[in-house]
Order: structure tokens, then C-alpha cells, then sequence
């Protein structure tokens, strides 16, 4: 079923990712289930924010959105065009419109080439423009993103964690894409950074008009930054609802358990912790029915059977949960 009533800009549906495991002499090879079946829709102008636990495949799923990575099976459609069938020229096409603002801004550099040249290098691969007009282009973008054209000429180790992530930022922008995939951009940072970056990025999307799927684990970041919100664990959606709403009334047990765990800085608020039993099950060994009931503080039978389908809960507002 769809859960946007609006036109997406971004819509996947069923959207699959499974890597093969080793197996052992004499038996059928296991498979990992990094992304199961999700569907959600990112609508224009609007910032997705997508939550869960390390190795939940959050960020599995935003490279698929970004084609770094092909899908085993499942939809990516981008203004209405199927992406996953899309091969060569066409994803080089494609890439104009759509980039990714990598978690490790120092790794996802290349050391030996001048800032001026990082910030160029997507417009000579898609030829836009002179030599003078992309030079002119990459120093804009440097004042755009709050550093100084001088910038041009040094190289990422010469410059901090906080300065290498603008540039990671400016390079995603160089082409003017609608749709950016910020994979944890602010993880690696110091904390007294983390909300320069975020700023950063808010003033940005609305200057370029850009639409985000925003990826992290920090839920004050995410809450921060978002319109709505999508909780994933295990690799399947659990929750989707508005940023407000999730944060005042999560109905999903992981969601409300994830948002348990969030510090209070206020004089004589306190939260009621639920505390999840066990272990996160494995990818490569998933559990029947719904793959949250065996961490569940209310799990029941039927939980253990059933994979639940997607529920309203309010305006907007939808949970897989069989409890609701």
C-alpha cells in the first residue's frame, strides 16, 4: 500500500538488498538480509530522516538510492522513472540529479588532488562548462558553503574534520541535484562542530531547494533536521510518521524503546527507560512473523507468525505493528 498521499519526488517500493555469506563445504550458500522489502516515499523539498541501530540498513539503503550499490530486487523511481533498470550513460545521466554526502569526509577525499580540483572533478566528468567557467564554479561553492575561495589551492590534510565535511558538501552540490543522500554527515565530527554542519545543511536545502534523506542514529539530529522520520530495524521499516508526531506519540515498541533511550537536559524531566532484552537477531538468520518480537517487551504469540502489515496510527502517521 502507499503511504504518501502526495506526488514523490522519490518513491521505493519493496526495495530488497541481500549480499551472499559464506557457507560451509556441502552446504547451500546463506544470504544476508541487509534490506528487506522497505518502501517509503521522500516528497519534494521535504527532509526524510531515517533512524535505527547500527547494521539496521539504513545506510545500505541510501546508497541503493544512490546507485552505488544495485538492488536484488524491488523499485527506484525518481520523478517518476524506474532507476533500477537504468545502465551506463543513462546513470551518469542520472547522477547530475542525484548525490551523496559521504559519512568520512577525509576518506572519501582524494588526498593528492587540490581542493579547487575535488570541487571541479564532477564537472569535467559531465563537461559542463570551460576550464576558467569551472574554476570560477568551485570557488563560488567554497564561499557557499562557508569557507574562503583560498581554499582552492590546499589539500584535504591541511584542513579540520568540520572544513573537509563542507567540502564534501560543496562537492555534492557542484551539479545542482534535487535529491542529496547525507549518509551520516555529521558522525564523524566533534560535537561542537556536528551543529555548524547541521545549520550548514538546513540553509543549504533551502537555497538549492533540495530534497534529503537524511541518515543517522542520532535521534536528536534526525528530530533536528526532519519532516518526517522512518525507523528501520533488521532491514524492514517499522514506523513512519512526522517528525512532531514521532517524537510525541511513537506507537511502534522499538521506536518508543529508541526514543527511551534519549538524554533529557531539562531540570526534572525524566523518562521511563525500556530496557530491550537479548540480542539483535542475525541478518543471516531472521526471525518469522515480525523480526522486532523476539526484543519485544509486549510480544505476543501471533507476533512470532505474522509479519504485520502497515497501519495508520494518525494524520500521516503509520506503524507495522500487529498491537495497534
Amino acid at each position: 500500500m502507499s503511504i504518501s498521499s502526495l506526488e514523490p519526488l522519490v518513491a521505493i517500493d519493496r526495495l530488497t538488498k541481500r549480499y551472499p555469506a559464506a557457507a560451509g563445504f556441502g552446504k547451500p550458500k546463506a544470504w544476508v538480509n541487509a534490506v528487506n522489502g522497505v518502501s517509503f516515499n521522500i516528497r519534494s523539498g521535504e527532509t526524510l530522516g531515517l533512524v535505527g541501530e547500527s547494521g539496521c540498513g539504513k545506510s545500505t539503503t541510501g546508497q541503493l538510492l544512490a546507485r552505488l550499490m544495485e538492488p536484488t530486487s524491488g523499485s527506484i523511481r525518481f520523478r517518476g522513472r524506474e532507476l533500477t533498470t537504468l545502465r551506463g550513460r543513462e546513470i551518469r545521466e542520472m547522477r547530475k540529479h542525484i548525490q551523496l554526502i559521504f559519512q568520512d569526509p577525509y576518506a572519501s577525499l582524494n588526498p593528492r588532488h587540490t581542493i579547487g580540483s575535488i570541487l571541479e572533478e564532477p564537472l569535467r566528468v559531465h563537461r559542463s562548462g570551460s576550464l576558467a567557467e569551472r574554476r570560477q564554479q568551485a570557488r563560488d561553492m567554497l564561499e557557499t558553503v562557508g569557507l574562503d575561495r583560498s581554499y582552492a589551492s590546499r589539500y584535504p590534510h591541511e584542513l579540520s574534520g568540520g572544513q573537509r565535511q563542507r567540502i564534501g558538501i560543496a562537492r555534492a552540490l557542484m551539479l545542482r541535484p534535487s535529491f542529496v543522500v547525507a549518509d551520516e554527515p555529521v558522525s564523524a565530527l566533534d560535537v561542537s562542530v556536528q551543529s555548524q554542519i547541521l545549520n550548514l545543511l538546513k540553509e543549504l536545502q533551502r537555497h538549492f531547494a533540495l530534497t534529503t534523506l537524511f541518515v543517522s542514529h542520532d535521534l536528536n539530529v534526525v528530530q533536528y533536521m526532519s519532516d518526517r522520520v522512518a525507523v528501520m530495524y533488521l532491514g524492514t521499516l517499522v514506523e513512519l510518521a512526522p517528525a512532531e508526531a514521532l517524537f510525541r506519540g511513537a506507537v511502534h515498541p522499538y521506536t518508543r524503546a529508541l526514543l527511551s533511550a534519549i538524554p533529557s537536559v531539562r531540570d526534572g524531566e525524566r523518562r521511563e527507560r525500556i530496557v530491550l532484552r537479548g540480542e539483535v537477531p542475525s541478518p543471516l538468520h531472521p526471525p518469522a512473523g515480525c523480526p522486532f518480537h523476539t526484543r519485544c517487551p509486549q510480544a505476543a504469540a501471533e507476533c512470532a507468525l505474522v509479519l504485520p502489515d502497515w497501519k495508520p496510527v494518525g494524520l500521516d502517521h503509520y506503524a507495522r505493528c500487529l498491537l495497534i
